[in-house]
C-alpha cells in the first residue's frame, strides 16, 4: 500500500528511470495521473503533456462504453464495433454526442493547458502514466490512439493494477511498468492510505509550472 500519490510517484519514477527510456515524453491521464506524471517528467528531464480521454457512453447506459474519443493533434475516435453490432447502432448515431465530447476535451485542454498544442511524440518513447488501473479500458484506448501519432515506443507506467489487466496491456503496449499487482484487487484507491481527488486547480498549477520550465 502506498502512503499517497507522491510516494507512489517517487517509486514509479525510480523504476522507469532504471529502465532507461530513449527520448521520453510523459503523458499523464488527468486528473489522478498528473501528480505522478510531473514527478516522472522532472526525473527524466522529459516534457509533460496530458492524455485526455472521454468515454462515448451507450444511450441510456452511459456506463457502457460504445467507444471513446482521445485528444491529440487531431482527436482520435475509437468504437467498440462488437457493442455496436449487438445494439444495432452505427457510428452515425453518436454524431451529436461526439460533437459534445470534442467540445468537452477542448474545454479541458484550454482549462488545463491554456490551449497549448499537444507535444509531438513522433519517434519518441511515449510514457502513459496514471495513479493506477482497474479494468484497463481507458488505458487501452489511450495506447491505441497514441499509436497513431507515431511514437517509437509506448510504455505504460502505473503504481498498481490487477495482474490480468497488466497482462492485457503488455500485449498492446511496448512495455508496462507496474509496481504492485495485489490479489485480490478491489479498486485503485484501496491501495493508497490517502487517495483524495485531485482538484482541477492542481492540474492547472502543475501544467503551468511545467510550461514555465518549473
Amino acid at each position: 500500500m502506498f502512503r499517497d500519490r507522491l510516494e507512489a510517484a517517487e517509486a514509479l519514477s525510480e523504476a522507469v528511470e532504471a529502465a532507461k527510456p530513449g527520448d521520453p515524453v510523459v503523458l499523464a491521464l488527468p486528473r489522478g495521473g498528473v501528480p505522478l506524471g510531473v514527478v516522472l517528467a522532472r526525473r527524466l528531464g522529459a516534457p509533460l503533456d496530458l492524455m485526455l480521454v472521454r468515454k462515448i457512453g451507450m444511450p441510456g447506459h452511459e456506463e457502457l462504453a460504445a467507444g471513446a474519443i482521445v485528444d491529440g493533434p487531431a482527436p482520435t475516435i475509437l468504437f467498440n464495433h462488437e457493442i455496436l453490432r449487438v445494439s444495432g447502432l452505427t457510428e452515425a448515431d453518436f454524431t451529436d454526442r461526439i460533437k459534445d465530447l470534442r467540445a468537452e476535451i477542448e474545454d479541458r485542454r484550454m482549462r488545463y493547458l491554456a490551449g497549448r498544442a499537444p507535444v509531438d511524440v513522433a519517434g519518441r518513447t511515449a510514457i502513459l502514466v496514471d495513479d493506477g488501473i482497474a479494468t484497463g479500458a481507458t488505458m487501452r484506448v489511450a495506447v491505441n490512439a497514441l499509436r497513431r501519432r507515431g511514437p517509437a515506443a509506448i510504455w505504460v507506467a502505473v503504481p498498481v493494477a490487477p495482474a490480468d489487466t497488466v497482462a492485457v496491456l503488455e500485449r498492446e503496449a511496448d512495455r508496462v511498468i507496474c509496481l504492485e499487482t495485489p490479489e485480490p484487487f478491489y479498486a485503485v484507491g484501496a491501495h493508497y492510505r490517502r487517495f483524495e481527488q485531485v482538484p482541477d486547480e492542481d492540474v492547472v498549477r502543475i501544467m503551468s509550472e511545467i510550461a514555465q520550465g518549473g
